[in-house]
């Protein structure tokens, strides 16, 4: 059993006993001290949205959470089987204190989470986190009495609702992707991508839509990370039915990535870069991703003659350093895609309208697109930690051992060799240092990752 919290939010496996495990204990207590923040923050808005993916733990925490929130006053409207992006728009659009995503994202079927929302549908930030814990850690909270008890409301308008948003966005053109007659491929992953990707794809004109894995009942069909080694199916089928391409999401829709005609991945990494094309023809300004996204998005940002900046691994980061430098669009290179002019958080719906937009303009295949970017390769490796590993401590000796290089320390540890680059960071969700190299070499990649872990080794 496992219980995470992080800036990610909170993260753990259902059952066990409370603290180990994501328990029903643990998802009132933290609930709880999320509605003291909010009272905190603003006691006249008693308004909170909710939401969730298709897990199966969803509806039993959705209970919980609701029924709690509804015992400290709050007026909660239950969007049932929603997106995280949904959420966070639901929460502007309905003028509301702030928002829970019941999801763990990409995580295995046992996991569930509670992401926290502010007023303005963005994550939470790292201080009102620690603030949390704090309260959580100490029972410092309080229920209303029976004549002050809060009130609960489904509504499940808000799909439409983000839809006709994405619809009206200004780069989306409907209409070139209707005259594109795309024959389109969807992995739902057996979750709420299966209700709201397809529900997109007809609104922006498209009629050839095979779902596959497109029952929601969270026994997901593969290994939920939208990664190569779990789409295989997809690729398989986006080839046999000679479709124009394939979408994959992960079970809260807040990632995508996409497969070209002939079965071949486009590159999770490069669903930002394409984007991020796109929109810079047509609003000039600046780019953000985390740093261990891939070189080629400020390689296509100052194409266009704008400046890249890095910022640290995690949504609420890229966020704030989006807002640093104004950036006109942003995100992380695991196919998230953030874009101001929507909302600032990750949402695969805009994504794709973008993305189909993009494609359906450039008038040949996808792959064809691919090719116009530049090609560089990501490896991507993990060490498991234990208590005895001082990883500040490591980081300091590794960092003193390339000193010649420039480094980055603002999220971990970034060298930057010429145009390849190492990055060291732990986990927010996993007791592991992820250790990403690049290159435009493959090979080169490789051998970066593995001198880098041997040194690890070397120096413990």
């Amino acid at each position: 059993m496992a219980l995470i919290k992080s800036i990610s939010g909170i993260r753990g496996t259902i059952g066990g006993t409370p603290g180990t495990g994501l328990t029903p204990v643990d998802i009132v207590k933290y609930t709880a001290a999320f509605g003291v923040l909010i009272k905190k923050r603003n006691t006249a808005n008693k308004k909170i949205i909710i939401g969730r993916d298709g897990r199966i733990s969803g509806a039993m925490v959705a209970q919980l959470v609701g029924a709690t929130l509804v015992s400290m006053g709050f007026e909660v409207i239950d969007l049932g089987l929603s997106t995280t992006p949904t959420v966070e728009v639901a929460v502007t659009m309905a003028e509301a204190a702030g928002g829970i995503i019941l999801t763990a994202s990409h995580n295995p079927k046992e996991w569930n989470a509670l992401k926290l929302l502010n007023e303005k549908g963005e994550f939470i930030s790292a201080a009102e986190g620690e603030a949390l814990l704090q309260l959580a850690e100490a029972d410092d909270y309080a229920f209303e009495t029976v004549n002050n008890l809060g009130s609960i409301k489904e509504d499940n308008s808000y799909m439409d609702k983000h839809i006709a948003a994405i619809l009206a966005h200004p780069l989306v053109d409907a209409a070139a992707i209707k005259n594109a007659n795309f024959k389109i491929v969807v992995d739902a992953i057996n979750s709420t991508g299966a209700i709201f990707v397809p529900a997109l794809l007809e609104a922006l004109g498209v009629t050839q839509i095979n779902v596959l894995n497109g029952e929601v009942n969270g026994q997901f069909a593969h290994n939920p990370e939208p990664l190569p080694e779990h789409l295989s199916e997809l690729c398989s089928v986006v080839e046999k039915t000679n479709a124009s391409l394939g979408i994959a999401v992960d079970p809260d829709v807040d990632r995508l990535c996409f497969v070209n005609e002939d079965g071949s991945l486009f590159g999770e990494e490069y669903t930002l870069v394409a984007v991020a094309d796109y929109v810079l023809q047509h609003k000039k300004g600046n780019t953000v991703s985390n740093m261990s996204s891939t070189r080629a998005l400020r390689d296509v940002t100052e194409k266009h003659g704008g400046t890249y900046y890095p910022s640290a691994v995690g949504e609420v980061n890229v966020v704030t350093k989006m807002k640093a430098v104004d950036a006109v669009i942003g995100g992380e290179g695991n196919g998230g895609i953030i874009d101001p002019q929507s909302h600032y958080g990750r949402d695969a719906l805009i994504g794709i309208a973008l993305f189909l937009s993009h494609l359906a303009k450039f008038g040949k295949s996808i792959k064809a697109l691919r090719n116009t970017y530049p090609q560089y390769y990501i490896s991507k490796n993990k060490m498991e930690l234990n208590d005895a590993i001082d990883v500040k401590a490591l980081f300091a000796r590794i960092q003193d051992k390339y000193k010649n290089q420039p480094i980055n320390t603002e999220d971990g540890l970034k060298i930057e060799f010429d145009k390849d680059w190492v990055h060291l960071r732990t986990s927010n969700t996993e007791p592991i240092i992820r250790i990403y190299s690049e290159s435009n070499s493959e090979t080169t990649a490789d051998n970066i990752a593995r001198r880098m872990i041997e040194d690890i080794k070397e120096l413990i």
